[in-house]
């Protein structure tokens, strides 16, 4: 299932979006704290504004690289000391980069947050970018690559997908890059990416867990103030161009079952001209697949079982265009097409027909049960703060869901079917199975 995590993640934090505070230094890094006093553990987070969608051709992927980097080590901290003193000191600690974001984290006993502050504002701007380093860890990162994507056939069509869909958006470039790129990555590519994008002014500072608010703000001026803000130049505006029709390709690749994979553009929180349509494409994710009673569930697997498994994305909070995405594998003895006109026919209805007061109902308590589980990490906690900042959104628009939620109509539900989920703007991909046999002549075909 396609995991609608900025959604649920977004949700939860209006719940409680007044204990949140902010400070920002003088250096343009801004600070948000979440006090949480259930039990003596600190998450600290620092969110730098660059990912995969700020890449330029040549060097995608960078961004991901660097997050590898990032841990090889600098005057004071050589290789591998950063996460030896993380551990000495009882703590957890990793990273990970998206579209919009690049993001690490360490996870400490509350006491213990001054090393997390030291370490951090150390790597900021002292990072060692050695050749003998970048040489190993391309390995490391190419061998992440075909686990994640060469050997996982799902995942391989996903990509294949997005480079079709897209035309002009960077989100057509997967996040971890092409491999002809991560092969050539040269010393001078990550030192001048570190140098343009690792600032204060391009930072976000998160904490959560059980600290006091004005402890932190002294801390995070006494560890970071003294780095300098650098001048960010912002980036070129990245619009896709206009979709005229249909896109369609059939992928061959060895695999165990058949499966097809829909993408709409849509537009996101960030995008949209009118905000409530991309709430009301948020509960149209629901109403598909907001659990096991939601529709496509209970009509194409329990109904009709047409399919073993389905699965709706949505992206609320990307900032750029995004994809409404739908997934699904027949069952033994359907096809990809029975599959694919199953789907169609379930859209259809949701553009001729309002859903029922009882339904959207049941989808609103379900995105609120979603948000009380979620209150239980304090990692989630601080995340949901650094992906809506980060983003451009703001921090402060996330309290501001759990409203508009509630003020989609079933109308506002049909009207954003009918408006986007359109042929025009639809891109399908299929996989065909092959016998590892056929590895050697697996492929793929386009029809535009």
């Amino acid at each position: 299932m396609i995991v609608r995590l900025f959604i649920l993640l977004f949700y939860s934090f209006s719940v409680h979006a007044a204990e949140v505070q902010e400070h920002v230094l003088t250096n343009g890094l801004k600070v948000l704290v979440k006090e949480e006093h259930r039990s003596p553990v600190v998450v600290s987070q620092i969110w730098y504004k660059v990912g995969s969608s700020y890449e330029p051709s040549g060097i995608t992927g960078i961004s991901h690289m660097l997050e590898h980097m990032m841990f090889k080590g600098t005057d004071n901290y050589p290789a591998g000391k950063f996460s030896e003193i993380i551990a000495e000191n009882g703590g957890r600690e990793n990273a990970f980069t998206g579209r919009d974001y690049t993001a690490y984290f360490q996870t400490l006993e509350k006491s213990r947050l001054a090393i997390s502050f030291e370490l951090e504002a150390d790597r900021m701007r002292n990072l060692h970018l050695l050749a003998e380093e970048l040489d190993k860890e391309l390995q490391v990162v190419m061998e992440e690559r075909r686990m994640r994507t060469e050997d996982n056939p799902r995942a391989k069509l996903q990509e294949y997908l997005m480079a079709m869909a897209y035309s002009s958006s960077p989100y057509k470039n997967p996040v971890i890059g092409w491999p002809s790129d991560i092969e050539n990555y040269q010393i001078a590519d990550l030192q001048q990416w570190y140098q343009h994008w690792y600032a204060p002014n391009n930072a976000t500072l998160v904490v959560a867990g059980d600290v006091q608010a004005e402890e932190v703000f002294k801390l995070a001026e006494h560890y970071f103030g003294a780095i300098p803000g650098e001048k960010i130049k912002p980036l070129k505006p990245q619009f896709e161009i206009e979709q005229v029709g249909v896109r369609r390709m059939t992928v061959k690749l060895p695999a165990e079952v058949p499966y097809i994979l829909m993408a709409y553009k849509v537009p996101s929180l960030m995008t949209v001209d009118q905000e409530w349509e991309a709430y009301a494409l948020d509960v149209l994710a629901a109403v598909l697949d907001g659990g096991d009673s939601s529709r496509l569930p209970a009509r194409l697997q329990r109904g009709q079982q047409i399919a073993s498994s389905v699965g709706v994305g949505y992206d609320f909070g990307a900032r750029l265009e995004e994809l409404f995405m739908i997934e699904a594998t027949p069952v033994k003895g359907k096809t990809l097409l029975d599959l694919e006109i199953a789907l169609k026919t379930e859209i259809r209805e949701l553009q001729r027909e309002t859903i029922s007061a009882s339904e959207l109902a049941k989808v609103k308590a379900q995105v609120m049960a979603n948000s009380v589980y979620e209150q239980d990490s304090l990692f989630y906690q601080a995340m949901k703060l650094g992906m809506a900042e980060t983003v451009g959104l703001g921090w402060q628009k996330s309290e501001q869901y759990r409203e508009k939620i509630n003020q989609v109509t079933a109308e506002q539900v049909r009207l954003v079917a009918d408006k986007y989920l359109l042929e025009s703007q639809l891109s399908i991909a299929y996989l065909e199975p092959q016998s590892m046999r056929a590895n050697t002549t697996a492929g793929v075909n386009h029809a535009h």
